[in-house]
């Protein structure tokens, strides 16, 4: 019942585009919008003014394979026979992937 964090290397998508990255909703599948062009992103400025697209505009690029700590998971059991430490949540990374288990800070 303890409570640890555990950090690790996310999962890896390469360069992933706009509806897989950031969740966005893309085109219409209808005759009105042109047959190649569903899953991209659009517009990205305005007009002349400001004349210039912003800092952290959401856009395609690598994904994944990020360190990430997730905080305040619930160890179930631990099996030392098996070598098994059995924690309640998400984990980050893979299966069989190497994480860092530490108590809980918060």
């Amino acid at each position: 019942g303890d409570r640890v964090d555990v950090t690790g290397i996310t999962r890896g998508f390469g360069f992933a585009g706009v509806v897989k990255r950031h969740h966005m909703k893309g085109a219409a599948r209808d005759s009105a919008s042109s047959h190649e062009h569903h899953r991209h992103m659009g517009a990205i400025g305005q007009r002349k003014t400001p004349g210039r697209v912003f800092k952290g505009k959401r856009m395609p690029g690598h994904m994944g394979v990020d360190r990430r700590t997730v905080q305040n998971l619930t160890v179930v059991d631990v099996v030392p026979e098996n070598n098994l430490l059995l924690i309640s949540g998400s984990v980050p990374g893979y299966d069989k992937s190497i994480v860092i288990v530490r108590p809980t800070v918060k």
